[in-house]
């Protein structure tokens, strides 16, 4: 009945998890680099919104990494205090469901 199903334990794994987590961050800094470069030349640029659901997509060491490596929204308090609080709780989340769940 079942034959054709996807065992989701497959994909949910650990390797495929910081593989993610690699890749949202590479993303993450380099949107960081690529807004800094806009700014530069008065360009269209990424917006706040769209560098914080990167964040909050896991991307937290990318934004900060970038936003420092850049000097990028280093002035602004949104950022340098909610990309860290954004991570940190991802943090907290990640050790809630490792121990807990």
């Amino acid at each position: 009945m079942f034959e054709n199903t996807i065992d989701l334990t497959k994909i949910f794994n650990w390797q495929n998890a910081i593989i993610y987590l690699v890749l949202i961050n590479l993303i993450t800094f380099c949107a960081m680099w690529i807004d800094k470069k806009k700014a530069k030349y008065g360009r269209w640029r990424i917006s706040e919104s769209a560098l914080f659901i990167l964040v909050l997509l896991g991307g937290g060491i990318g934004g900060i990494a970038g936003m420092y490596t850049f000097r990028h929204k280093t002035k602004k308090p949104r950022f340098v205090i909610g990309f860290p609080a954004i991570l940190i709780f991802e943090i907290f989340v990640v050790i809630y469901y490792g121990f807990f769940f």
